[in-house]
């Protein structure tokens, strides 16, 4: 199938006229060309009727579908034919001439205007005219299937419904809908069960930053990228006043995206709802596990003593091995496996606060039809929380959250089962985000669905914020905890600019770095409106916030503990051998590729530097301090300015120095700084000669003195010698070095649009690693 005109073309479709599934050039062609609508192959010697994107051309399977008519019940691949009969109907007919779809338009040809063709418009909208062309009698635009252009109105009588795969385009189980309260909701809608998982369903309605008080129920996206809802969801794409091909999509992942199309005709997220994807309900069933990996995407697993019920099909999720304790003769010998960083949304018995692990142990043991329990520590009241669970859903591994599930299970062969890990059963995974400034918009509430932090003196409240906030893994805690669990902050383990970090240690968490930051004019909401979105991040080479303080004058964020420090504290130490060195300009990449590029939380980071990359027990990096980290509303898209100059000298790039727009390169740029500085040895800040040129020429003596060294044109051996980093003693790998000081001096370019995304960074590290396999 092509989508180019040609002789058999239709810019319109008259009444008695047909298109013919047997001519694969018998479509419909929008005025720009930029649609087209006709029999589209979805398996073998299988169409629907569907509207897609013909500009840039695509040919086969491979276009951009964005309407479909007959999606549940394609049609033979002979003889089937679309026609517009003179009653006004327009109708889809197989081979055998039945009726597969229609528009039942015939009676509104007579009652109002004929009908008198059908057009497909330039906005993608497939629409019935009457003869004057003023009155569209049917459109597309109200029957959306899983994709809602530009203009189309989304009502609360015309949801998207997600295909099932991306092979199969009949109708799966999530659905993007209004619900009875006019809010924009997210649906799983599976074979066995039902439920929102977006906005975050723990949350109070206006909590989520949504409103009830609307008694429309409408949202659209506009030309620009602007998308507002009834219900106060309001957002702006990335690309905002951008020019380009939109649509809104829902995933087969079961996240609804906005999607922009680039200049090379590929596709980027420019918007997204959920930024974790396994609080996506009904991925992998009852009594199952979600887990992410960066490197894998989703994926299953049974709980231990499960079983899959169908290992084809996910969603129907795992049955036990053993008996069901609420059986007559059943073993009543019970006892609980602790499944660490594990939770399960909703389907408590109940809420027992200020309760040992015993007797929340025996509260299980004695319910037959209990299946486990979390127990989770309680910063507030300095106690433990128990929760039984009556129902084991939506299961989710983050090794972000402290608290743990106790599954309950026969006790004769409790040492036979094992802690399910991640990295199995991968799911299918989102579409590649492409390079893109991801720069978070404060109108954008849907993002904020980690925390509950509005103040609360109403018990029954203040019950559901601790459970919301053990069910996250992300404490909030008091100046008194944080103060002992530092011992009054005694022992000093870094300082920046933006504080002062101390050691520490909490129950449930174990070791902890506890950053003290300085007094600032910052207000509590604004504190925590950047604290959740750092708190959201999860990435193996991104640091762990657990938990922060905001109380009075104090603003304190918590931290995972790292056993190693700071890269440049160990720069200078014997430890960091090539290998490890390779692999933390790797691992460090990796996590700032991860900030630009797939977090969806918008985050630039501003400031990196050797200081700001830890290192755990292993000697695997982690980028950290967010202090500096920008977050600007989208409109900064169009004049990205900062109030102040960011960043530590010798590493800045030169758009902070010249009062340029700053993008994500401005990051590519810092860290190229870095690579030098592990390569070298040589940090830029104490400089390679005297100068008076101010901040940036620190780096650029640094850049230009490796670069004149390369250029030299002795022997590639020969000038790495010269300035690798004498504390190496010769054991070293010249060809990498080679491809790192490549990168680097990529990474330096004076030029941002010279230098490439932290993700082809990424690329181009891991290609030439996987060569020496």
């Amino acid at each position: 199938m092509s989508s180019q005109p040609s002789s058999a073309s239709h810019t319109t479709l008259s009444r008695g006229d047909s298109l013919s599934v047997d001519n694969p050039d018998d479509i419909l062609i929008s005025k720009s060309g930029v649609f087209s609508a006709g029999f589209y192959p979805v398996g073998e010697n299988a169409y629907c009727f569907a509207i897609w994107l013909s500009h840039p051309p695509c040919i086969g399977q491979n276009c951009t579908v964005v309407w479909m008519a007959n999606w549940d019940v394609p049609v033979n691949g002979r003889y089937s034919k679309l026609s517009l009969k003179k009653s006004g109907n327009l109708v889809l007919t197989d081979a055998s001439h039945a009726v597969v779809w229609a528009t039942d338009t015939a009676s509104l040809s007579w009652s109002m205007a004929p009908i008198h063709q059908l057009q497909l418009l330039d906005s993608g909208n497939l629409v019935l005219h009457d003869k004057e062309g003023n009155v569209p009698l049917w459109q597309s635009f109200d029957y959306p299937t899983d994709v809602l252009l530009p203009g189309q109105k989304l009502t609360w009588k015309t949801p998207l419904v997600l295909s099932r795969s991306t092979g199969n385009f009949s109708s799966g189980y999530y659905k993007l809908y209004f619900d009875d309260d006019n809010v924009l909701c997210l649906l799983f809608n599976g074979p066995l069960i039902s439920s929102v998982y977006w906005p975050e369903p723990s949350h109070m309605i206006w909590e989520n930053g949504r409103t009830t008080y609307k008694d429309s129920r409408v949202a659209v996206l506009d030309s620009l990228g602007n998308f507002t809802s009834c219900d106060d969801l309001m957002f702006l794409t990335l690309d905002f006043g951008k020019k380009t091909q939109r649509m809104v999509k829902l995933d087969h992942d079961g996240n609804i995206r906005v999607y922009s199309r680039e200049k090379d005709g590929k596709w980027i997220v420019s918007w997204q709802g959920l930024s974790e994807s396994c609080t996506v309900h009904g991925i992998c069933g009852p009594n199952s596990v979600c887990s992410y990996s960066p490197s894998k995407g989703r994926s299953c697993s049974c709980l231990p003593g499960y079983v899959w019920n169908n290992d084809t099909d996910w969603t129907r999720g795992c049955a036990p091995k053993f008996e069901s304790f609420c059986n007559k003769g059943s073993d009543a010998h019970v006892d609980f496996l602790r499944l660490p960083h594990h939770d399960f949304y909703g389907y408590d018995k109940g809420y027992f606060p200020n309760t040992t692990l015993a007797s929340c142990k025996k509260s299980c043991a004695d319910l037959c039809n209990c299946k486990g329990f979390q127990y989770k520590f309680n910063g507030d009241s300095g106690s433990f929380d128990c929760y039984p669970r009556l129902l084991l859903l939506n299961g989710y591994l983050s090794f972000s959250f402290s608290g743990s599930i106790y599954l309950k299970l026969p006790k004769a062969n409790l040492s036979s089962y094992q802690i399910p890990t991640r990295g199995f059963n991968p799911l299918p995974c989102p579409p590649t985000v492409q390079e893109v400034i991801h720069l978070k918009s404060h109108v954008n509430s849907t993002l904020e669905i980690l925390l509950i932090f509005a103040s609360v003196t109403d018990t029954n409240r203040r019950y559901a914020t601790q459970y919301h906030l053990a069910a996250r893994g992300f404490t909030r805690f008091t100046y008194a905890e944080l103060k002992k669990a530092t011992i009054n902050f005694s022992k000093e383990i870094g300082r920046g600019s933006g504080g002062i970090v101390y050691k520490g240690v909490l129950l449930d968490h174990g070791e902890v770095a506890v950053k003290r930051l300085n007094e600032v004019n910052q207000g509590e909401e604004e504190f925590l409106a950047e604290v959740r979105t750092f708190g959201n991040i999860n990435h193996m080479n991104l640091i762990v916030m657990w938990g922060y303080c905001a109380e009075g004058k104090h603003r304190l964020l918590v931290y995972e503990f790292m056993d190693h420090s700071s890269l440049a504290e160990n720069l200078s130490s014997n430890q960091l051998d090539w290998t490890k060195r390779y692999e933390i300009a790797v691992g460090s990449a990796k996590g700032l590729a991860y900030l630009h590029e797939e977090c969806l939380e918008w985050v630039l980071h501003c400031d990196i530097k050797p200081h700001n990359i830890l290192l755990d027990s292993n000697y695997q990096p982690k980028v950290a301090d967010f202090g500096l980290s920008k977050i600007l509303k989208r409109e900064g898209l169009k004049n990205s300015s900062f109030s102040r100059i960011r960043g530590t000298r010798g590493y800045m790039a030169p758009e902070w120095v010249y009062n340029m727009p700053i993008t994500s390169k401005v990051d590519v740029y810092s860290y190229g700084i870095v690579l030098l500085e592990m390569v070298t040895g040589r940090s830029p800040t104490e400089g390679l000669a005297n100068t008076e040129g101010g901040d940036e020429n620190e780096s650029k003596l640094l850049a230009s003195w490796v670069r004149e060294k390369e250029r030299t044109g002795v022997p590639t051996e020969t000038w790495i010698k010269e300035i690798v980093d004498p504390r190496l003693t010769g054991e070293f790998d010249v060809r990498k070095i080679e491809v790192l000081v490549t990168v680097a001096l990529q990474c330096v370019e004076g030029d941002r649009d010279a230098r490439p995304t932290m993700s082809q960074v990424v690329k181009m590290l891991l290609r030439h690693e996987s060569e020496d396999l």
